[in-house]
């Protein structure tokens, strides 16, 4: 087993009901830079950046294979961007692992090839109907993009599962109901939300955000009224998809989301998540600190595991 995946295990002795022997989840930061601009990330500031070395990832086959890994995140940045994407997914395809791609979308026409033959899922990111969407991407017509290449990708595979997840913000936030319409334009297969995070170093923040920052991007106690009421339009008017699970979330979850939000708030007392992720998964990213236990989902991560 490799050092860093042995740490991993090793320090994780005593934790919870005891020592991880299995860690079905592995997430890769496969590459530095991203190809949008948005709004509530900061991941596009970095300069021209690296990306995770295949032969790196190669020593870690070992640990994979003796961790029973069943599943591979590929994140970022813009994990397309990635220039030996199809290397790296034949190497992890050799431990018989399911891989998912996460990716703004703006690049699976100029990659559907390899997309669609070397990856078992694929999740874009959803801000919302077109204009919402090009908005808060600050990419011109990147709604449309991502249209194209999800139908290059399903000219190649047509049953290659592909997923939206949408980030509910201030931009959005009043648009529920026209996002999941957006995700069936684009021929999405579910949809999934999740609750901006604003209070974090994630996202290449040096520092958390100012208070005033995060009310430009977070939710406002003004605001509450209006999201309250779009989750329960969402709620009413979609019961259909809500059964079939294409919206992901069960409505509970969705209101709670907006509780979430109030907790940041202050109008509710805070309460930590239950979540599984640092006895299921595990992060490794380009730099010499690069392999973490999860303490909360990747940015755009796996199906969450925290509830």
């Amino acid at each position: 087993m490799s050092a860093e995946l042995q740490s991993v295990v090793q320090s994780s002795e005593g934790v919870g009901t005891g020592a991880i022997t299995s860690m079905p989840i592995l997430i890769l930061n496969v590459h530095e830079n991203c190809n949008c601009r948005c709004s509530m990330c900061d991941i596009w500031k970095r300069p021209a950046g690296a990306e995770l070395q295949v032969d790196r990832v190669r020593l870690y086959q070992e640990s994979i294979r003796a961790l029973d890994v069943k599943q591979v995140v590929l994140t970022g940045g813009e994990p397309l961007l990635h220039s030996q994407l199809r290397d790296l997914c034949n190497m992890l395809k050799e431990c018989r692992v399911r891989i998912t791609l996460l990716s703004t979308g703006l690049l699976l026409k100029s990659r559907a090839e390899i997309v669609a033959e070397c990856v078992d899922e694929v999740i874009v990111s959803l801000d919302g109907p077109p204009e919402v969407h090009d908005s808060i991407r600050r990419i011109s017509r990147a709604y449309q993009v991502m249209q194209d290449g999800i139908r290059a990708v399903r000219k190649i595979s047509p049953r290659l599962p592909i997923h939206a997840r949408s980030t509910i913000q201030q931009a959005n936030f009043g648009c529920l109901r026209r996002t999941v319409g957006a995700a069936k334009d684009l021929g999405c297969d579910s949809i999934s939300f999740l609750a901006v995070d604003t209070t974090s170093k994630a996202f290449n923040r040096e520092l958390v955000w100012p208070v005033s920052r995060q009310n430009e991007v977070g939710i406002t106690p003004r605001d509450l009224v209006t999201l309250d009421a779009e989750v329960e339009l969402l709620i009413a008017q979609h019961g259909e998809e809500f059964a079939s699970r294409y919206i992901a979330e069960d409505p509970e979850k969705l209101r709670r989301i907006a509780n979430h939000f109030r907790q940041q708030l202050g109008l509710l007392p805070l309460r930590a998540p239950m979540c599984n992720a640092p006895w299921v998964s595990a992060v490794v990213s380009i730099g010499p600190k690069s392999f973490s236990k999860m303490s909360k989902p990747a940015a755009r991560g796996a199906r969450p595991m925290c509830t």
